[in-house]
This record gives C-alpha cells, sequence and structure tokens, in this order.
C-alpha cells in the first residue's frame, strides 16, 4: 500500500507528472538515436567493433554511450567528450587564478565555465572523431567488410559525430530544465541500464543450460550477493564523517544572529568514480603498446590479461593513489577553514587558522583510506565475477563505473522527486528519514 500510495501522490503533482513524462520522451528519443548507424555503415559488419568493445576503456566509452559506441550509430561519441572538457575545467580552476576568479563568481561565472566547457568539448570532438572513424575502417576491414574512409567522408562523418554528441549535450540540459533534473547524469545512467536485460537473460540462460545442475540455484546466489554489492555500493555513496561546527553570537541593533551548531559532512568517498577512470585510461596503455607488438609474454603482456592476478592488483594501487590525489585537488581544508573563520565559525576544541585547516586534513586522510581501500575493491569486483564464472556482461554490474553510477543517479533522482513530494506537504519515499543523494560532486562525477 506504501509504495502504490506514493505512485499517486507522485502522479497527484502536475508539475512532477509533466516533468517525469518529459524525461521519458527525451529519454526515448536519445535511445531512438543510439539505433541510427552512421551513413555508408553496413551494420552487419559491425562484430569486429562490438568485440573490441568488450573490454577495458572502450568497454567504459561503449557503457556510457548506451552500446552506440558498439554500433557505429551517430551517438558514437556519446557524452564522454563533454566528460573530459568538464574534467579539464574543474582541474583548470584548481591551478589558474582565472578560472578560479570564475567559479567565485556565482551563477556569471558559471555560466563562463560552461561556455567554455561547450568550446573544449566541441574541440575533442573533432579530434576523436577521425579517430574513431579510422579504428571503425580497421575493425570493419578486420571482419572481412569494405568502408570507404576518404578525406570528405571523415570530414562529413566526423561532423555527425560532433553533432550527435553536442545533440546529447542539449537534451540533457532540456532534462536539467523541463525533466527532473541531473540531465547527463540520468544519460549516463539510461546507457548503463539499458545494457542490464540482455546481461540479465545471458547470466540467466547460461545458468539453466549448465549441464552440471544447480544452475537455478547459483543464479539466485548471484542476485544475493549483487544486491550485497549494491548495499555496500550506496554505504560508500553516502557515507559521511560530520564535522561540528560552532558559531559565534553577533549581536545586531535588537536581533541575535548565530550561536548555532552545525555539522560539516566529510565524504568518506569525495573522488567518486573518477579514480577509477583515471586507473582505466592508464591501465589501457600497457594493452595499447602490447596490441602493437608481436610479442605478447612477460610483464607487461600480464598486464594485458583484465582478469589476471597483476592487472588487477596493479589497478587497485592505483584506484587508492589516485582517490588521494583526486580527493586533495577538489577537498580543500584551508578554503574551508578560511569560509568558517569568515562566517565566525570555528570547530569546538581546535583553534582558528591553521590548526583547522590541519585538523580537517588529518580527518580527511583517516578517512579516505577506509573509502580509497572499498573503491578498490568494488573496482575490481567484476573480474573476480567473471573468474567465477559470471557472464562477462553480467559480471560488469557487480561493480566498478557502472555500478557507482548507477547507486550515486539514482540516489540522486529519488531525491530529487521526494524534494518535488516534501514541497508539497506530501509523504517523501522513505518513511525512515530523507533520502541522502551525493553531497558532493558534479552530475554523475
Amino acid at each position: 500500500m506504501g509504495f502504490t500510495k506514493t505512485i499517486k501522490n507522485i502522479w497527484s503533482v502536475e508539475d512532477l507528472r509533466k516533468r517525469i513524462g518529459i524525461t521519458l520522451l527525451l529519454v526515448i528519443i536519445y535511445r531512438f538515436g543510439c539505433y541510427v548507424v552512421l551513413p555508408g555503415i553496413n551494420p552487419d559488419e559491425l562484430l569486429a567493433l562490438k568485440n573490441f568493445t568488450a573490454d577495458g576503456l572502450m568497454q567504459l566509452l561503449d557503457m556510457f554511450s548506451g552500446g552506440a559506441f558498439s554500433q557505429a550509430s551517430i551517438f558514437a561519441l556519446g557524452i564522454m567528450p563533454y566528460i573530459t572538457a568538464s574534467i579539464v575545467i574543474q582541474l583548470l580552476g584548481m591551478v589558474l587564478p582565472a578560472f578560479q576568479k570564475m567559479q567565485r563568481e556565482g551563477e556569471s561565472g558559471r555560466m563562463k565555465l560552461n561556455q567554455y566547457t561547450r568550446y573544449l568539448t566541441v574541440i575533442i570532438l573533432l579530434l576523436q572523431g577521425p579517430a574513431y572513424l579510422m579504428n571503425l575502417k580497421y575493425q570493419v576491414q578486420a571482419a572481412g567488410g569494405h568502408v570507404e574512409m576518404g578525406f570528405w567522408t571523415v570530414a562529413f562523418m566526423t561532423i555527425v559525430l560532433a553533432a550527435g554528441s553536442m545533440f546529447i549535450m542539449w537534451l540533457g540540459e532540456r532534462i536539467d530544465q523541463k525533466g527532473v533534473g541531473n540531465g547527463i547524469s540520468f544519460i549516463i545512467l539510461i546507457g548503463i541500464i539499458a545494457r542490464l536485460p540482455e546481461a540479465f537473460i545471458q547470466e540467466f540462460t547460461g545458468r539453466l543450460m549448465n549441464s552440471q545442475g544447480g544452475g537455478l540455484v547459483l543464479f539466485l546466489v548471484e542476485i544475493i550477493i549483487l544486491l550485497a554489492v549494491i548495499a555496500g555500493a550506496v554505504l560508500l555513496v553516502q557515507g559521511t564523517r560530520k564535522v561540528p561546527v560552532q558559531y559565534a553570537k553577533r549581536v545586531v541593533g535588537n536581533k541575535q544572529y548565530g550561536g548555532a551548531r552545525q555539522y560539516i559532512p566529510l565524504k568518506v568517498n569525495a573522488a567518486g568514480v573518477m579514480p577509477i577512470i583515471f586507473a582505466q585510461a592508464i591501465m589501457f596503455i600497457p594493452v595499447t603498446l602490447v596490441g602493437f607488438s608481436t610479442n605478447h609474454t612477460g610483464f607487461f603482456g600480464a598486464l594485458t590479461d583484465m582478469y589476471g592476478f597483476w592487472y588487477n592488483f596493479i589497478y587497485f594501487i592505483m584506484i587508492v593513489a589516485f582517490t588521494y590525489f583526486y580527493t586533495a585537488i577538489t577537498v580543500r581544508p584551508a578554503q574551508m577553514a578560511e569560509d568558517m573563520k569568515r562566517n565566525n565559525g570555528f570547530i569546538p576544541g581546535i583553534k582558528p587558522g591553521k590548526p583547522t585547516v590541519d585538523y580537517l586534513d588529518s580527518i580527511m586522510s583517516r578517512i579516505t583510506l577506509p573509502g580509497s581501500i572499498f573503491l578498490g575493491i568494488v573496482a575490481i569486483l567484476p573480474a573476480i565475477a567473471h573468474i567465477c564464472g559470471l557472464n562477462r556482461n553480467f559480471a560488469s554490474f557487480f561493480g566498478g563505473t557502472s555500478l557507482l553510477i548507477l547507486v550515486g543517479v539514482v540516489l540522486d533522482t529519488l531525491r530529487i522527486i521526494e524534494g518535488h513530494l516534501l514541497m508539497r506537504h506530501y509523504d517523501g519515499l522513505m518513511k525512515d528519514g530523507r533520502i541522502k543523494g551525493r553531497t558532493t560532486g558534479n552530475g554523475a562525477f
């Protein structure tokens, strides 16, 4: 009855009903475009490209594009160039004073940064488009097919691919403005969920066809383990350490300000999924180098085995290191201490200034260690699941980028919907408290 009542409450809010309907319409348009193949490409000759995107960074790109990358769709480059541009602009804001100034200018500065992000996205698209087309030509020829890739053909298809990615950005912005919000992240979520039914069916049929028997029981055990992993991912996304902040009392005229105690929520995993993406990009380098070599043995050859010990061990260490790195450049204890001092706030028992900075830095260091280790374990869980006999596509949902993005975006979307319900004096989605989304980060990251 509780779930039915919640659905009725959602449907009774006209604005929320319209937003959900617009979001579904835009999602349908996006999914339709994922199946529109580039002109001049025979879809029957794309088997080699699908095999090429089955693992590693190519699998990540294919996941972010909702399968459009492996289908040579007009949306093949997906939203990844925009994400790359956003990360670059974010990093520039850490080191360049001009970008730091724009970050402090409020809404006008945000609009300028968004405009620079779009310009950089176009530049990245114009570079990635020809590279994707050359790889497409190679994969089609490897499958025994033929595709013409002259200069003007490449130029035309690059424009089509760039326009497709910019259209996805436009869809994401419309979901932000007219839909349920969190547009870019929501599009990535749809791309991930689109792969789930096929992976689920493949694993289910594979277990039923197991000649040794007990396949259905094993499948149920896998589902239980998957639910446990999802619960752990929720804790990783939501986990915080609250630091109490006391604000001093101020009397202005006849009114008193301040005096209240608040809390700063420091994230256990402030880096989000970025350490996994960075580590995957670097681990793809030896795979590429060995691909150009005839010698696939030795240490670098072992790094090409994405289900081997050395690959996953180094992958795990890099994720822990990148978690500390990305947390250091995104969480700024000095800025937090300055903001507290400016607002007459202080941490009880800690002197303002450098002692506060050192205290916040020590807390972040302590809580980042377990968060980074847990993130590394989540990242290598798909490899462990595949070694244990799970289908490769189904195993990818046991951890890694796909699971963390899925959990984070779902929580954020539910929090937005709950906000609409509570604002109109309806019961929220949870009876035991408010849904907590990701309190830091931007979009999916």
